[in-house]
């Protein structure tokens, strides 16, 4: 049986990267998409407004709202999906209330499984989850090539970040502006920096078990710098299924909306009539510790993986505030970690998961102003 065409969309997080790219989707296919709710965090008013004020055009009730408790309630909505492009682990309660729900929940806000994995899945219904991210929507489709009991592992794709190829050494004088400078995506300040440092693969290894089942001992990272290739399923035969694309969120994000259906003309395709190479390197665990140090939390489980999370959105604040070097982020994350006593996750509550996210924040910039 066919599943029901997904047509109505509450977007939360509009004004970001993910948000803005899914509503040029709805634009490009108006008979395809409806959006029904819009939020977002009130950093970018004037184009929230005007997005509010062109979508109601289209649909006279459509709910709209600034900041955390907005998308709480637009999560709950009557739709066919949510799509959860906010930024950071603000975006847990959201997450939380469409799943409760019963909504569909297309899922860019990553840190909700990282913060709280086992809370979330507790709260899903099988297929309730469409990963959005293009390394685990890379998965996914992958994954429709074979039977689940035919995986082996799964080969998350990383770019490598602007700093590929240098030693933890060359990293010491990095900039901020030089840390926003990735080779493929344009995407807000946070994740970009996430990128350079390999925080953001490590979310995504954290991320995967959780998603698709498979211990973290079957999750690879392989650089590949051109990031064509977003993400490969081995399987036990020794085949590889992988998904290529043109570095582009617009795949993935129509995926989420639609899934499992496929929007025709959603992003660019492959232009094969021109020569090109796709490189594919070992991960360099000395200059880039990020997804080492996020094997480690995962594998404590419990509350470790959202004192990750936590600590790390302080260090690279401080970082962009100039009050802390590239270099030092990885170094303050894993010191947190290090020093966390975890709760786990055997009847882990959200009370727990908040708390160590707060006491993660505060240990976190304690080290910053006076590292150890």
């Amino acid at each position: 049986m066919l599943a029901p065409m997904r047509r109505d969309v509450v977007v939360l997080g509009s004004t970001g990267s993910i948000g803005t790219q899914a509503l040029d989707l709805v634009r490009a296919a108006p008979d395809r998409f409806r959006v029904v709710g819009l939020t977002a965090g009130g950093g970018n008013r004037a184009l929230f407004d005007a997005q509010v004020e062109e979508f109601s055009r289209i649909h006279p009730g459509l709910f709209s709202g600034l900041g955390e408790e907005a998308s709480v309630e637009a999560a709950t909505l009557d739709c066919d999906v949510v799509l959860n492009g906010v930024t950071g682990a603000v975006g847990l309660r959201p997450t939380l209330a469409a799943l409760e729900a019963g909504n569909t929940l297309a899922l860019a806000n990553k840190e909700s499984l990282i913060v709280a994995g086992p809370l979330v899945l507790a709260a899903a219904a099988p297929g309730q989850i469409v990963p959005v991210d293009s390394e685990h929507s890379a998965i996914a489709q992958c994954l429709r090539g074979g039977r689940a009991e035919e995986v082996q592992r799964l080969v998350l794709t990383a770019s490598g970040g602007p700093f590929r190829g240098r030693t933890r050494d060359q990293l010491g004088e990095v900039t901020v502006e030089d840390a926003l400078a990735h080779p493929n995506f344009a995407m807000g300040p946070v994740i970009t920096i996430n990128s350079a440092t390999l925080v953001n693969k490590g979310l995504e290894v954290i991320e995967a078990p959780l998603l698709f089942g498979l211990p973290m001992d079957r999750i690879d990272v392989v650089v590949h710098p051109q990031q064509y290739v977003h993400s490969m399923v081995e399987f036990y035969d020794g085949s590889t299924i992988a998904q290529a694309s043109p570095p582009s969120m617009l795949i993935p994000i129509a995926m989420g909306m639609a899934w499992p259906d496929r929007v025709p003309g959603a992003g660019p395709a492959c232009d094969w009539t021109q020569a090109s190479r796709w490189d594919f390197e070992p991960l360099d665990d000395t200059a880039f510790p990020a997804v080492a140090l996020a094997r480690e939390a995962g594998a404590r489980g419990g509350t470790a993986p959202a004192v990750y999370n936590a600590a790390n959105e302080v260090a690279v604040a401080a970082f962009r505030d100039g009050r802390l070097r590239f270099v030092d982020i990885v170094d303050r994350v894993a010191e947190v970690v290090g020093s966390h006593d975890v709760r786990s996750s055997t009847d882990l509550t959200l009370d727990d998961v908040l708390a160590a996210d707060a006491w993660a924040r505060i240990e976190a910039e304690r080290l910053v102003r006076s590292p150890a």
